[in-house]
């Protein structure tokens, strides 16, 4: 499915600066260049494409030009390659689209009575829409931890959601670049896959505390659940190994395919929704001490953070004194996400690399991108250093959102997987320590991972 932002936007244009941008390559025109036209040019042509342009606002320059060249304009200025502009990127406001979806298949009737287009809409206004998270800033139903659901977006009500459809359109673009100026290289990219494990619970049993400990065997005993009692009790005697300590099986899985992985730590105030091991535990620090050994670790900011941004700064403190380095990846817990007030707070923390850009409620591709790309504040109208890297799948959501059993769970990843090696781009997965346990309620999932691993991996 093709998404294409309304045609006829009747907005006025708002005239900016247009400086050069690039050397050589493709040389584009355009009537201004404001910061929106600005990020998404640099997305689409620097990070996915991988290619210099030249971006300018001299018509006589561009008609006497022989390097190759485009326009994106309402009109073309002669015979060269056309991109359709629509108003959107010439915008400073935040108000509701337009949006129109079809099949590319069918738009043989629109190139029939519009033969200079190149496109059959505009592809960077409406990859900008998505990217930006445009509709994240406009009026929506929260889900019930105030997020913005899955079902909220044009990607799950239009039916694109599981296919990244800016690296589609990209790809498009690029073959119609090609076609008409072959001398115009473009670098080739691979496919990569990255592990990413959260570690919200690091032990079911082990080092919870007195208080904890106490009352869980407490309501083991009210609850009649004497096998819980008794594994609890194994466990702290030392006769067994905690069920959520699978670091020893997800080291073995990682060093059997030579993943990349990133593990993200809950290291918040213990609290309803923020229930890991304290920090101050000696077993915890040593964990993550020996993890970060081997891998990229980053903070996994506390649900409590959110309604209390000072617990962020302490939060990524902790991480960063076991460590004893800065701390510059993250991935917010519960997947909580408020546009742009959550990633403002990551950069004013220093953060650089984000992993939140995903749904809990459903698989695929929120920002439908699966490229890392940098974050976009439209309330600022500038492009921001804090890089995002969407994932595409979490257990989490397979189980409890979408009800999916471990034995289904492939049919819906291997699509997405697929969707991204079809463009080249970086496939991200969501895991979790406890779901690697076989206890309930993983009961079966034990074995998944390294089912997606081996779909995942080249």
């Amino acid at each position: 499915m093709i998404n294409s932002m309304n045609e006829h936007l009747n907005q006025p244009s708002i005239s900016g600066e247009s400086p050069l941008r690039g050397a050589g390559g493709l040389l584009i025109y355009s009537p201004s260049a404001p910061p929106r036209l600005r990020y998404i040019f640099d997305l689409i042509f620097h990070e996915i494409l991988g290619i210099a342009y030249t971006l300018s606002d001299d018509a006589d320059f561009f008609a006497f030009s022989s390097l190759p060249k485009m326009s994106y304009a309402e009109e073309p200025i002669g015979e060269e390659l056309f991109f359709y502009a629509t108003k959107f990127l010439f915008e400073k406001r935040i108000h509701a689209q337009d949006i129109n979806v079809f099949d590319w298949e069918n738009t043989k009737a629109f190139f029939a009575t519009h033969p200079k287009y190149a496109f059959p809409f505009d592809p960077f206004a409406a990859s900008f829409y998505l990217v930006s998270r445009f509709e994240e800033y406009l009026p929506y139903k929260k889900d019930l931890y105030d997020r913005f659901d899955a079902k909220e977006s044009v990607a799950y009500n239009k039916g694109f959601l599981q296919q990244p459809v800016v690296n589609i359109w990209a790809a498009k673009i690029k073959k119609v670049i090609s076609e008409r100026y072959p001398q115009l290289q473009f670098p080739e990219k691979k496919y990569q896959y990255i592990s990413t494990i959260d570690i919200d619970n690091a032990y079911a049993y082990k080092e919870k505390g007195l208080v904890r400990t106490i009352g869980a065997f407490v309501r083991t005993l009210v609850n009649f659940d004497l096998k819980g009692f008794g594994k609890r009790a194994s466990v702290l005697l030392g006769l067994q190994e905690d069920p959520y300590d699978t670091y020893q099986m997800l080291f073995d899985i990682q060093k059997k395919y030579d993943l990349k992985c990133i593990f993200f730590f809950l290291l918040g105030d213990y609290a309803e929704n923020d229930k890991n091991v304290s920090i101050s535990s000696k077993e915890l620090q040593a964990l993550i001490k020996s993890i970060a050994d081997y891998n990229e670790i980053g903070i996994h900011p506390s649900f409590l953070s959110n309604s209390q941004p000072e617990n962020l700064k302490k939060e990524i403190n902790r991480l960063s004194k076991v460590l004893k380095r800065n701390v510059t990846n993250s991935r917010q817990h519960f997947l909580k996400l408020t546009m742009p007030d959550t990633y403002r707070r990551l950069i004013e923390n220093d953060i650089t690399d984000d992993y939140t850009m995903g749904y809990a409620s459903d698989v695929g591709f929120r920002a439908s991108m699966c490229t890392p790309f940098y974050f976009y504040d439209l309330l600022h109208e500038t492009t921001t250093k804090l890089k995002l890297h969407p994932f595409a799948v979490m257990d989490a959501t397979l189980k409890y959102y979408m009800k999916v059993k471990p034995q289904e769970a492939l049919s819906y990843i291997e699509p997405l997987v697929k969707e991204v090696k079809a463009v080249n781009g970086t496939f991200i997965s969501l895991w979790h320590n406890e779901s690697l346990s076989n206890m309930a309620p993983w009961d079966g999932w034990q074995d998944i991972y390294e089912e997606v691993v081996k779909c995942a991996d080249k």
